[in-house]
This record gives structure tokens, sequence and C-alpha cells, in this order.
């Protein structure tokens, strides 16, 4: 059991979100439909709380520690850089831009783009879960793939 609480907090946190979560899980030979739903759901959990807070904190760091202006002009800088497709195709360009399983993308990614371009929650947050299933399903797919194709030659 301690083991899916990890797989759902490491879905949570930016850089590792599904990518690090599903294999942690299939790793420790935790079933993949357990695996999938936790990570999901704990990659989900911050969305909401980014787009909708995260220019109020980013406001606050240039106010009060003005030293970090230059990082979180950086952070929506490289966001925006990704937003060409999302301006461009709206919800559908999220949900495909969240479902790429590469690093730079995802959820948090997907969340702060929203939140840059003003898109309001109760249209952006499903877009952006699609891309969590649709990501999740194939990271799940490739782990346990992988595992079984491994066990299958040892």
């Amino acid at each position: 059991m301690k083991v899916i609480i990890w797989v759902f907090l490491l879905a949570m946190v930016p850089v590792f979100e599904l990518r690090g979560a599903i294999p942690v899980g299939c790793a420790h030979g935790l079933p993949p439909l357990e695996v999938y739903v936790a990570a999901v759901i704990g990659n989900m959990v911050p969305v909401p709380f980014i787009i909708l807070f995260i220019r109020k904190i980013f406001a606050l760091i240039r106010k009060w520690w003005p030293k970090l202006d230059k990082k979180v002009a950086r952070l929506e800088s490289r966001a925006l850089k990704k937003a060409g497709t999302i301006h461009k195709y709206e919800l559908l360009g999220l949900a495909l831009f969240v479902a790429v399983p590469l690093p730079g993308t995802g959820a948090w990614t997907g969340a702060l783009i929203a939140a840059l371009l003003d898109l309001r929650l109760k249209r952006a947050v499903p877009a952006i879960f699609i891309g969590v299933l649709l990501a999740g399903a194939a990271l799940t797919v490739l782990s346990y793939g992988v595992r079984l194709g491994v066990a299958a030659m040892g």
C-alpha cells in the first residue's frame, strides 16, 4: 500500500508527473490499473490550483523576492513558447500537448499555459484531464509492456 501512495505523490510533482510515477509503480510490481488510476488522480490534483493561483503566486514572488523575477519570467517565457499549438487549436491543442509524455509537457506545463492564456478553469481542466488520461495510458502500456518483454526474455 505504501508504494501506491508514492505513485500518487510522485505524479503530483513537476518534472516527475506521470513519466516518473507510472514506471515506479511498474517496477514495484503493482497492478497496471491501480498504478494508472493513482498516477492520473495524483497528476490532476495540482491542476486547478495552478490555473487559479499561479499568476497571483508569480506576482507575489516578484513583489516579495525581486531577485527571483528573472526565474519567473523565464518560466513564463518557456511556457508561452510551447503555447503555439494550444493557441491555434485551443482545447484540443491543450489536450494533445499534455498527452505527449515528453519532458516539458504534461499537466503542470499545460495548466501553466492555460493560466497564462486566461483559459477558463471549466474548459481547461477537462482538456488537461483528457491529455493526462492519454499520456497515462501510453506510459502504462510502455512501462508494463517493457516489463513483460524483459520477463519473457529472462
